[in-house]
């Protein structure tokens, strides 16, 4: 579920990033995955108050988060490869079925948990819907493309800029931190 008014302002690095409670780094959380769409709502110093497309709210060291374009990639722009947003849609149910039915496994105690860490082992899916508006994530290709319902366009990425040239499009790109996991 997508919460009304969400609209992606950053990205996490492309290695993911710890995540706080409040502004106070003895109140720690699950951390935010690799390239995930947050919305900077606030900023506390170097503190970041994010919200994700779930609703679920977050403080994280908002130096390092990737800012995007302000609005989405226009749809009439240059091609991507893979441009039909049908089969990357394809992908992603299928992904989340896999992981679906690992869930309903363990669920059922047909699985034990190291056995259901090997199931799931790789799977990786990212989907924001919006209305008309599609934030999917495609691992093949390493990148989060914007899509209207009729075509997709890169988003951002965390291929190097030379990759991302021999692709014929300039995306954004993520930029690793040599930070530690430690707070802000």
């Amino acid at each position: 579920m997508t919460t009304p008014g969400f609209r992606p302002t950053h990205v996490v690095p492309q290695q993911g990033m710890p995540a706080w409670e409040a502004p106070d780094p003895a109140r720690p959380t699950v951390p935010l995955d690799a390239l995930l769409p947050v919305q900077l709502v606030e900023r506390r110093g170097d503190w970041g108050h994010v919200l994700c497309a779930n609703g679920w709210e977050a403080w994280v060291d908002g130096r390092f988060l990737v800012a995007v374009p302000q609005d989405p990639p226009a749809a009439d722009g240059p091609d991507s490869p893979g441009a039909d947003p049908r089969p990357l849609l394809a992908r992603a149910e299928e992904a989340l079925a896999r992981y679906r039915a690992a869930v309903e496994d363990l669920a059922g105690a047909g699985l034990d948990g190291e056995s259901f860490r090997r199931r799931t082992q790789g799977l990786r899916i990212g989907v924001v819907v919006e209305g008309e508006s599609v934030w999917l994530y495609d691992p093949a290709q390493g990148r989060w493309v914007y899509g209207d319902g009729t075509r997709l366009s890169t988003y951002a990425t965390d291929r190097a800029p030379g990759a991302a040239a021999d692709r014929g499009h300039s995306p954004t790109q993520v930029v690793p931190s040599d930070r530690g996991r430690g707070g802000p």
